[in-house]
């Protein structure tokens, strides 16, 4: 381990040799916030680069997959960089157990014969999660992907060592989500709704940090608890940061439309989807995840949903 050129932090690295070809780029994917977040980047070399704010600090993250040697390298900067470094099985997909899975129809079958490496990978980080996911609530994905970059941009940090160079952003603290003034969170086309519940979960980061430990079910009755938090943000927040393969996105736009259309040939709603998946129970998310993947999803025939023009600019 040296030290770099100019101050930057001391570089970590590590090698880890996962026991199935593990498609590490497909399984981080899932944490990119639209093409322009800006915690998260992918260089011409197929390597991907995150932002992380990790109990030990903020910290540069490079996974690179090498199929041909079986194995995935990894290299991390800043206070986080150890952290960051052990949680790189985990957020690969590890502790991910897919092997109870069923695909049962003939569209998932040929859909999990074609991604059946990819796992769920948990980060272990919920504000990370919750954040954005509450931002993306009942908004276009223009708008929800435009407020995410302009709160890191003004309120988040740079990421450390060469993360600055690649404009590498971190995501703000609780402590600073909990300072901003509510004319802000206007200025960055996040209506009030949004914000007071992204505050609101600030407030209790630390609490909300602990779910991470708990078993699924009991972390999303926590997560409901909270003001602004419903059963789509609860199910956003667990295939992520826990890795939940069950978690299934009930109350989104398209989920329950495009499931059914990809397997029952028409679409179906949030309560004929939750009835339709409980034979894939623990894995129903997993079903979502392989009709995600395969690109399956209804026509869209209709114009796309304009973005709301009542908020400052």
């Amino acid at each position: 381990m040296t030290q770099a050129d100019l101050g930057r932090p001391v570089r970590l690295a590590r090698s880890w040799r996962p026991e199935w070809p593990c498609p590490a780029g497909t399984i981080l994917a899932v944490h990119r916030r639209g093409r322009g977040d800006p915690t998260y980047k992918v260089d011409l070399s197929g390597r991907h680069w995150r932002g992380i704010r990790t109990p030990e600090g903020p910290a540069t993250l490079v996974v690179q997959a090498r199929p041909a040697d079986g194995e995935v390298l990894a290299a991390a900067w800043g206070p986080g960089a150890e952290w960051a470094l052990d949680s790189v099985p985990d957020l690969l997909g590890a502790s991910d157990d897919p092997s109870g899975f069923e695909p049962r129809h003939p569209v998932l079958v040929e859909a999990f014969r074609r991604f059946e490496h990819v796992r769920f990978g948990r980060t272990g980080l919920l504000l990370e999660s919750l954040v954005p996911a509450i931002i993306e609530q009942k908004v276009t994905g223009q708008e929800a992907f435009g407020g995410f970059r302009a709160l890191v941009h003004r309120h988040g940090q740079r990421a450390p060592g060469p993360g600055h160079d690649l404009d590498l952003w971190v995501q703000p603290d609780a402590a600073t989500l909990r300072a901003i003034p509510s004319w802000e969170w206007l200025r960055l086309h996040i209506d009030p709704a949004r914000s007071r519940t992204v505050v609101q979960a600030a407030r209790v980061a630390d609490s909300l940090e602990r779910l991470v430990a708990l078993d699924s079910e009991t972390a999303d009755a926590r997560l409901r608890s909270l003001p602004g938090i419903g059963m789509w943000t609860s199910a956003e927040v667990r295939s992520r940061a826990l890795g939940d393969a069950d978690a299934v996105s009930f109350g989104d736009y398209h989920v329950a439309k495009d499931i059914g259309w990809a397997l029952r040939g028409v679409p179906m709603d949030d309560l004929e989807l939750e009835l339709f998946l409980e034979p894939w129970r623990p894995h129903r998310g997993r079903v979502q995840l392989l009709v995600n993947l395969a690109g399956l999803h209804r026509p869209r025939r209709g114009p796309r949903m304009a973005p709301r023009t009542h908020l400052p600019r």
